[in-house]
């Protein structure tokens, strides 16, 4: 598959999820609210990777992938300057819409554009932000972009898929759980990966979560939860080679 058919896929896909979505939106239009607190814990890598951007008041922060524009509006709160930027335009039309809605517009511009070839200039911003975004792409491609309108000494920060659990790969691919939509091209981040990222940034820093406390996929309620999340925290510092086996990372990337 060439890659203009890779992302016109890519694209078709996202428009239509967000189309979906805005048809909700207008019979609930409080859902586009964003209560800060609820997004930084919606899951449990979220809030440690918001933490791992710094302090972002007054810095340029590029959101890549924005999709439903959450984190741009959590971003802007925070003092960031925000450029959202989105593959979808149904999905930059939906964050535009949430900014306004939650008060923000004058502190975020939305761009639609794909993140292989970023219409912005060199060293443009002091942070990168993205969730579920780098195992879209065509990753060699998209971060020597990223790289590129980073300015140095700035950082990256992604949450990703990881693809190093046999077991999870059979339950992505075969077992059926709420929320499963998934792109025809996507594949989980792999250890090959990083060594891709390695080539265009000083630094690769991988943080796992959730491996014995992925049963909250299927079972959000379990009592289990809070003892399974220290007991994943755990193996991960003392038994390091657990951490292919977990569910999801956060990758820092250092220029």
């Amino acid at each position: 598959m060439s890659a203009t058919d890779r992302l016109s896929n890519e694209r078709a896909f996202h428009d239509q999820q967000a189309l979906e979505r805005m048809a909700y939106f207008r019979s609930n239009p409080q859902a586009l609210c964003v209560d800060t607190e609820e997004y930084l814990q919606h899951e449990t890598w979220i809030a440690s990777a918001i933490a791992l951007l710094g302090h972002v008041d007054g810095l340029h922060v590029l959101d890549c992938g924005c999709g439903h524009g959450m984190a741009s509006v959590v971003l802007a709160r925070l003092g960031a300057y925000v450029t959202a930027v989105d593959l979808a335009g149904s999905y930059v039309a939906e964050a535009l819409i949430r900014a306004r809605i939650n008060g923000v517009t004058g502190a975020v511009d939305f761009v639609q554009a794909a993140l292989e070839a970023l219409p912005f200039s060199d060293a443009s911003f002091d942070r990168i932000w993205g969730n579920a975004v780098l195992h879209h792409l065509d990753l060699d491609c998209s971060a020597r972009e990223l790289a590129r309108v980073l300015r140095p000494g700035g950082h990256a920060v992604f949450c990703e898929p990881w693809g190093g659990n046999w077991m999870l790969t059979l339950a992505r691919r075969y077992a059926p759980y709420p929320g499963k939509d998934r792109s025809a091209d996507e594949s989980p981040l792999r250890s090959s990966d990083l060594r891709i990222l390695g080539r265009h940034f000083r630094r690769v820093q991988v943080e796992p979560f959730q491996m014995l406390s992925m049963i909250r996929r299927i079972w959000p309620q379990s009592p289990l939860l809070p003892w399974l999340d220290k007991c994943d925290t755990a193996l991960f510092r003392h038994w390091p080679k657990t951490r292919r086996w977990c569910r999801y990372v956060v990758v820092s990337l250092h220029k």
